[in-house]
């Protein structure tokens, strides 16, 4: 292979890895502003709001609520 096509392919990796960089970061800054909406949206409807809306969903989905409470078993044969 010539030289000047691996400097070319050399700089067009560099720019992948640029604009992968960037969307990373983005996604990064998504995820959180993400999170912080849902935890905003918890605390405007309170404990008791949430749990009902979340029933709610599940009903609309048509799965059983989750157990409060999962077990850690620890019978190993």
């Amino acid at each position: 292979m010539k030289e000047s096509r691996l400097i070319a392919m050399e700089k067009r990796i560099e720019q992948i890895t640029e604009v992968l960089s960037e969307t990373l970061g983005k996604l990064q800054l998504v995820d959180q502003m993400t999170k912080g909406t849902l935890t905003a949206f918890q605390l405007h409807l309170g404990e008791d709001g949430w749990k009902e809306l979340v029933i709610e969903m599940q009903a609309i989905k048509g799965s059983k609520p989750e157990p409060k409470e999962k077990k850690f078993e620890t019978d190993v044969e």
